[in-house]
Protein backbone atom coordinates (compact mmCIF):
# COMPACT_ATOMS: atom_id res chain seq x y z
CA UNK A 1 0.00 0.00 0.00
CA UNK A 2 1.81 3.12 -1.27
CA UNK A 3 0.73 6.28 0.54
CA UNK A 4 0.34 9.55 -1.33
CA UNK A 5 -2.05 12.43 -0.76
CA UNK A 6 -3.90 14.01 2.14
CA UNK A 7 -3.07 12.42 5.48
CA UNK A 8 -5.79 13.73 7.79
CA UNK A 9 -5.35 13.50 11.57
CA UNK A 10 -8.41 13.71 13.79
CA UNK A 11 -8.51 16.54 16.34
CA UNK A 12 -8.71 16.04 20.09
CA UNK A 13 -12.34 15.98 21.20
CA UNK A 14 -14.29 14.83 24.24
CA UNK A 15 -17.38 14.68 22.02
CA UNK A 16 -17.44 11.47 19.97
CA UNK A 17 -20.36 12.56 17.82
CA UNK A 18 -18.55 15.76 16.89
CA UNK A 19 -15.32 13.94 16.04
CA UNK A 20 -17.04 11.29 13.92
CA UNK A 21 -19.11 13.98 12.21
CA UNK A 22 -16.00 15.92 11.27
CA UNK A 23 -14.33 12.77 9.94
CA UNK A 24 -17.41 11.93 7.89
CA UNK A 25 -17.40 15.40 6.37
CA UNK A 26 -13.69 15.20 5.53
CA UNK A 27 -14.22 11.87 3.77
CA UNK A 28 -17.18 13.05 1.70
CA UNK A 29 -15.19 13.33 -1.54
CA UNK A 30 -12.50 10.76 -0.68
CA UNK A 31 -13.76 8.41 -3.40
CA UNK A 32 -12.52 10.92 -5.97
CA UNK A 33 -8.91 10.32 -4.96
CA UNK A 34 -6.05 12.32 -3.51
CA UNK A 35 -6.19 10.73 -0.06
CA UNK A 36 -3.39 8.88 1.71
CA UNK A 37 -4.96 8.00 5.07
CA UNK A 38 -6.97 9.08 8.08
CA UNK A 39 -5.10 8.84 11.36
CA UNK A 40 -7.11 8.42 14.55
CA UNK A 41 -5.57 10.51 17.31
CA UNK A 42 -7.65 11.75 20.23
CA UNK A 43 -5.74 12.62 23.38
CA UNK A 44 -8.94 13.87 25.04
CA UNK A 45 -10.64 10.45 25.01
CA UNK A 46 -10.57 7.63 27.54
CA UNK A 47 -10.02 3.95 26.62
CA UNK A 48 -13.67 3.04 26.00
CA UNK A 49 -14.29 6.17 23.95
CA UNK A 50 -11.15 5.54 21.92
CA UNK A 51 -12.18 1.98 21.15
CA UNK A 52 -15.67 3.04 20.03
CA UNK A 53 -14.31 5.88 17.91
CA UNK A 54 -11.69 3.71 16.24
CA UNK A 55 -14.34 1.17 15.24
CA UNK A 56 -16.65 3.91 13.94
CA UNK A 57 -13.85 5.47 11.89
CA UNK A 58 -12.94 2.11 10.42
CA UNK A 59 -16.51 1.75 9.20
CA UNK A 60 -16.31 5.20 7.61
CA UNK A 61 -12.92 4.69 5.99
CA UNK A 62 -13.12 1.20 4.57
CA UNK A 63 -15.93 1.69 2.02
CA UNK A 64 -14.16 4.82 0.79
CA UNK A 65 -10.83 3.08 0.29
CA UNK A 66 -9.02 5.26 2.83
CA UNK A 67 -6.63 3.47 5.22
CA UNK A 68 -7.32 4.06 8.92
CA UNK A 69 -4.15 4.42 10.96
CA UNK A 70 -4.21 4.47 14.75
CA UNK A 71 -1.80 6.75 16.57
CA UNK A 72 0.41 5.42 19.36
CA UNK A 73 -1.70 2.40 20.39
CA UNK A 74 -0.81 -1.02 18.97
CA UNK A 75 -3.49 -2.87 20.90
CA UNK A 76 -6.19 -0.49 19.69
CA UNK A 77 -4.98 -0.78 16.10
CA UNK A 78 -5.28 -4.56 16.28
CA UNK A 79 -8.58 -4.59 18.20
CA UNK A 80 -10.25 -2.18 15.78
CA UNK A 81 -8.90 -3.95 12.70
CA UNK A 82 -7.32 -0.70 11.58
CA UNK A 83 -5.12 -0.63 8.49
CA UNK A 84 -2.07 0.57 10.33
CA UNK A 85 -0.29 2.11 13.30
CA UNK A 86 1.80 5.24 13.74
CA UNK A 87 4.42 5.45 16.47
CA UNK A 88 6.39 8.35 17.90
CA UNK A 89 9.82 8.12 19.44
CA UNK A 90 8.48 7.16 22.90
CA UNK A 91 5.50 5.03 21.84
CA UNK A 92 7.04 1.59 21.60
CA UNK A 93 9.52 -0.43 19.59
CA UNK A 94 9.00 -0.37 15.86
CA UNK A 95 10.41 -3.86 15.30
CA UNK A 96 8.07 -5.34 17.93
CA UNK A 97 5.09 -3.56 16.41
CA UNK A 98 6.12 -4.75 12.94
CA UNK A 99 6.13 -8.36 14.15
CA UNK A 100 2.54 -8.09 15.42
CA UNK A 101 1.05 -5.96 12.65
CA UNK A 102 1.64 -8.40 9.83
CA UNK A 103 0.88 -6.69 6.52
CA UNK A 104 -0.67 -3.60 8.15
CA UNK A 105 0.97 -0.23 7.66
CA UNK A 106 3.54 1.00 10.15
CA UNK A 107 4.61 4.63 10.26
CA UNK A 108 7.14 6.46 12.39
CA UNK A 109 7.63 10.04 13.49
CA UNK A 110 11.21 11.07 12.74
CA UNK A 111 10.98 14.77 13.64
CA UNK A 112 13.86 16.56 11.90
CA UNK A 113 16.36 13.70 11.87
CA UNK A 114 17.29 11.63 8.85
CA UNK A 115 19.09 9.08 11.02
CA UNK A 116 15.85 8.31 12.85
CA UNK A 117 14.16 7.73 9.51
CA UNK A 118 16.89 5.33 8.40
CA UNK A 119 16.56 3.38 11.64
CA UNK A 120 12.77 3.32 11.33
CA UNK A 121 12.87 1.89 7.81
CA UNK A 122 15.42 -0.72 8.94
CA UNK A 123 13.02 -1.68 11.75
CA UNK A 124 10.14 -2.18 9.31
CA UNK A 125 8.43 1.20 8.93
CA UNK A 126 6.40 1.55 5.72
CA UNK A 127 6.54 5.35 5.80
CA UNK A 128 8.23 8.08 7.83
CA UNK A 129 6.98 11.50 8.95
CA UNK A 130 9.06 14.65 9.31
CA UNK A 131 8.02 17.78 11.15
CA UNK A 132 7.21 20.28 12.27
CA UNK A 133 7.78 21.82 8.84
CA UNK A 134 6.03 25.05 9.92
CA UNK A 135 5.15 26.45 13.36
CA UNK A 136 2.44 24.21 14.80
CA UNK A 137 -0.41 25.18 17.08
CA UNK A 138 -0.84 21.53 18.07
CA UNK A 139 2.82 21.16 19.12
CA UNK A 140 4.24 24.68 19.48
CA UNK A 141 7.55 23.44 20.89
CA UNK A 142 8.23 20.93 18.12
CA UNK A 143 11.63 20.93 16.42
CA UNK A 144 11.47 22.29 12.88
CA UNK A 145 12.21 19.99 9.95
CA UNK A 146 13.81 21.76 6.95
CA UNK A 147 12.45 21.27 3.43
CA UNK A 148 15.85 19.86 2.38
CA UNK A 149 15.19 16.83 4.54
CA UNK A 150 12.59 15.53 2.10
CA UNK A 151 15.06 15.52 -0.77
CA UNK A 152 17.70 13.80 1.35
CA UNK A 153 15.21 11.15 2.49
CA UNK A 154 14.16 10.09 -1.01
CA UNK A 155 16.86 7.41 -0.98
CA UNK A 156 14.99 5.62 1.82
CA UNK A 157 12.47 4.34 -0.72
CA UNK A 158 9.38 4.85 1.45
CA UNK A 159 6.64 7.52 1.39
CA UNK A 160 7.50 10.74 3.21
CA UNK A 161 4.86 12.52 5.28
CA UNK A 162 5.16 16.20 6.17
CA UNK A 163 3.47 17.39 9.35
CA UNK A 164 3.25 20.53 11.42
CA UNK A 165 1.53 23.81 10.62
CA UNK A 166 0.47 22.73 7.13
CA UNK A 167 -2.30 24.77 5.53
CA UNK A 168 -3.87 24.90 2.11
CA UNK A 169 -1.75 28.00 1.47
CA UNK A 170 1.62 26.31 2.12
CA UNK A 171 0.96 22.64 1.29
CA UNK A 172 2.02 22.92 -2.37
CA UNK A 173 5.48 24.11 -1.33
CA UNK A 174 5.93 21.06 0.90
CA UNK A 175 4.85 18.74 -1.91
CA UNK A 176 7.33 20.40 -4.29
CA UNK A 177 10.04 19.82 -1.68
CA UNK A 178 9.40 16.07 -1.93
CA UNK A 179 6.66 15.17 0.53
CA UNK A 180 4.38 12.37 -0.66
CA UNK A 181 1.72 13.21 1.93
CA UNK A 182 0.69 16.26 3.91
CA UNK A 183 -0.60 15.62 7.42
CA UNK A 184 -3.21 18.14 8.47
CA UNK A 185 -5.28 18.69 11.61
CA UNK A 186 -6.37 22.28 12.31
CA UNK A 187 -6.51 23.69 8.80
CA UNK A 188 -8.79 20.83 7.82
CA UNK A 189 -10.98 20.15 10.84
CA UNK A 190 -11.39 23.81 11.85
CA UNK A 191 -12.37 24.86 8.33
CA UNK A 192 -15.85 26.37 7.79
CA UNK A 193 -16.60 23.60 5.28
CA UNK A 194 -14.53 20.51 6.10
CA UNK A 195 -15.62 18.56 3.02
CA UNK A 196 -14.59 21.33 0.63
CA UNK A 197 -11.28 21.92 2.44
CA UNK A 198 -10.45 18.20 2.33
CA UNK A 199 -11.24 18.12 -1.37
CA UNK A 200 -8.98 21.11 -1.95
CA UNK A 201 -6.08 19.39 -0.19
CA UNK A 202 -6.70 16.14 -2.07
CA UNK A 203 -6.80 17.99 -5.38
CA UNK A 204 -3.18 19.04 -4.88
CA UNK A 205 -2.29 15.43 -5.63
CA UNK A 206 -4.55 14.82 -8.62
CA UNK A 207 -5.45 16.61 -11.83
CA UNK A 208 -9.16 16.96 -11.09
CA UNK A 209 -10.38 20.41 -10.03
CA UNK A 210 -11.43 20.87 -6.43
CA UNK A 211 -15.07 21.27 -5.41
CA UNK A 212 -16.04 24.91 -5.00
CA UNK A 213 -18.11 26.10 -2.07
Amino acid sequence: MRLAGLYAITPDSADSDALIGKARAALEYAHLGGWAALQYRNKAAGPLQRRAEAHALRELCRPRGVPLIVNDDLELALASDADGLHLGRDDGTLSAARARLGARLLGASCYGRLELARAAVAAGADYVAFGSVFPSATKPGAVRAPFALFGAARTLGVPLVAIGGITLANAAAVIRAGADCVAVISDLFDAPDIAVRARAFASLFISQPSVSA
